[in-house]
């Protein structure tokens, strides 16, 4: 259905209803819904222009999403006066484009310590606020949740005045939840739920794959009102249809919202927004710069001080290097081509690039088939979002034995993103897949090392994980021995401690070191390079000290010490080994480094745990406890 406005409405809802007042919107520290379905439409525009005013200068000092929340200001005021919060469920997919609803919901005090710990969370957050019903920060998800809710909302007998409403970027229905829940809710005309389709082409980037096309063809519609034209794909899947509507135009928005609302029947609402809205370095940014941001200069969209090389970075540039000599490898990307490091590759070998949407099962089935016609696809992800593709890992390339690579991005504790997107789970996930070999680099030097390892095994997948960081210094090695490296070793004929450092802990586990030899310690380090399979060395290493210690930034349970544990008891060594890593747990944002000191894993609490597991507690030269 082609939604036209009335001609004698007013454009951006202005005279809807009464006449503006003088003083103007309230201030938005006192804003919530109520106040907000009591200004007169008048006022709603001036609103806007201060909530993008209150964006650009809050989210620029503190970094954050920000193009994606300067194109919903419009809309989301509109579901706020429409429907009545949080008796109707808003869910937010994805979650990073709920800042304005934050800011409508009372939280707008809290923006000073945006995604910071103990602050106000980047995404929805049931415990910050009753109006965040899910805290969905992965995309794709909310058609599920929507669908059960209605389904509750049905049986329990309280359907008949409550909305369940699902806010979706067009951009998260490139992944195959989505079509699932599409699925289910379209199946059920008697159980409304308004999905409310934010489309503004892009996701990270431009959206992909033959939906976009559809997409690009609905939004065509609004320029010519009258002309018939074929069902819409929602329509065949049983879904109403209204749209497109213009994003910015708060009384559109609130005619087409009712008018959803009053149907009573699934039904989708085509909104067309503009990301980065009324910020003009935002909407001049078409390479998606400025969709989620670190601290910048609010007048030029620039970072205040220059990043250092990253991580990341350093992938990019030797994955393109690689990319020159080996002509069969290729790169798949589930719409992140920038965030994780494929531009240069991209650009020298665009033919070799494929970005499949937000679908991470599909790319990891994707390369699966690539493998199998002989060429090396490399599957880059962050480290959180490879949970959503486990069945595809292990069924459809480790259970085939292919030589897929997988680069996980964001690995351990990424900071302020929070719970949904700390890279925790990736060892102990990719520790149980049977064949695969994972790599986890203590330095940019052996990112590339073992980079160009893994690419060149056509045994069965390999894996290398990475922090989100500032590319760290060289931690060269003493030795390389039977492909582990000794990093450290204690000039005394006893060793006490075998430091076991996984990933980016070398420099804390040397610091470790230092400290445990001031209380009479000998200490060994070593890097083992490759965690899976576990190198026979290490328990024959193990074997010669007193006491093993495992020190990973991913979670203990299952984690890659575990595996050493264990290969520890196989061999039949019975040396003590003490896992260090994340807990069991959910961790909040905050400074990378900073969590990883809380969570025990800075050297002087390395130091620490190591001596009271060695009951070792007191200075050789004069009983002086260990501060901790």
């Amino acid at each position: 259905m082609i939604l036209r406005r009335p001609s004698a409405a007013p454009a951006n809802g202005a005279g809807r209803t009464a006449t503006a007042t003088r003083s103007g919107p309230p201030p938005l520290e006192s804003l919530d819904p109520r106040r907000l379905r009591a200004l007169p439409a008048a006022e709603l525009p001036l609103l806007a222009e201060r909530i993008r005013r209150f964006l650009v200068a809050r989210v620029c000092a503190t970094g954050g999403h920000l193009g994606p929340n300067l194109g919903v200001v419009e809309l989301t005021m509109a579901l706020h006066r429409v429907f009545d919060s949080p008796r109707d469920a808003l869910l937010f997919d994805t979650g990073h484009q709920s800042y304005v609803h934050k800011i409508l919901t009372g939280r707008a005090g809290g923006f000073g310590m945006l995604r910071q710990q103990g602050g106000l969370s980047g995404y929805p957050s049931r415990t910050e606020s009753e109006h965040d019903w899910v805290e969905n920060s992965h995309a794709s998800t909310a058609l599920a949740y929507a669908d059960g809710l209605a389904k509750a909302l049905r049986l329990t007998g309280a359907a008949a005045d409550r909305t369940v409403l699902a806010v979706v970027g067009d951009g998260a229905l490139t992944g195959g939840a989505a079509w699932e829940g599409l699925n289910n809710i379209g199946a059920a005309p008697d159980r409304p739920v308004i999905v409310v389709l934010n489309d503004n082409g892009r996701s990270y980037a431009p959206t992909t794959g033959g939906l976009a096309a559809h997409l690009a063809d609905l939004r065509e519609r609004l320029g010519r009102p009258g002309v018939a034209s074929p069902p819409t794909v929602f329509e065949q899947c049983g879904l109403a249809y209204l749209g497109p509507v213009d994003g910015h135009d708060i009384g559109a928005l609130e005619d087409a919202l009712r008018q959803a609302r009053d149907l009573r029947r699934p039904v989708v609402v085509h909104v067309l927004t503009r990301k980065g809205r009324g910020y003009e370095p935002a909407e001049r940014d078409r390479a998606d710069h400025l969709h989620g941001v670190g601290v910048l200069d609010p007048a030029t969209g620039r970072p205040i001080v220059p990043g250092a090389p990253s991580w990341t970075s350093v992938f990019g540039r030797e994955m393109a290097r690689i990319g020159a000599r080996r002509p069969a490898l290729v790169a798949v990307t589930a719409a992140m081509l920038l965030p994780v490091g494929l531009g240069p590759f991209a650009e020298a070998f665009p033919d070799r690039v494929y970005d499949v949407g937000i679908a991470e099962q599909h790319a990891v089935g994707s390369a699966a088939g690539l493998a199998m016609g002989g060429l090396h696809p490399v599957v880059c992800l962050y480290g959180t979002f490879l949970n959503r593709a486990v069945d595809q890992l292990l069924m459809d390339v480790a259970l085939h034995r292919l030589p897929v690579t997988f680069v996980l991005d964001r690995a351990g504790i990424t900071g302020p993103d929070g719970p949904s997107h700390h890279g925790a789970w990736d060892m102990a996930l990719l520790g149980a897949v049977p064949g695969l070999r994972m790599a986890a680099p203590r330095d940019p030097v052996r990112l590339c090392e073992l980079l160009d390892e893994a690419i060149a095994d056509d045994t069965g997948p390999t894996a290398i994980r990475f922090p989100k960081a500032t590319a760290s210094v060289e931690v060269p090695a003493l030795a390389r021995v039977e492909d582990v490296d000794v990093l450290h070793r204690s000039p005394r004929r006893r060793q006490d401690v075998l430091l076991v450092s996984i990933s980016a802990m070398a420099e804390r586990c040397l610091d470790a070191a230092g400290l445990l030899e001031r209380y009479g310690l000998g200490t060994t380090v070593v890097d083992p390079r490759w965690i899976t399979p576990v190198n026979p060395f290490l328990p024959r290493l193990a074997a010669r000290h007193r006491l093993v210690v495992t020190v990973e930034d991913g979670c203990r349970a299952g984690g890659a010490g575990s595996l050493i544990a264990q290969a520890c008891v196989d061999a039949a060594f019975p040396v003590p080994v003490l896992n260090l890593g994340l807990p069991r747990e959910f961790i909040g944002a905050g400074d990378r480094e900073e969590l990883l000191d809380e969570h025990g894993l800075s050297a002087e609490r390395i130091a620490g745990s190591v001596l009271d597991a060695c009951g070792t507690l007191f200075d050789p030269d004069g009983a002086v406890p260990i501060g901790r």
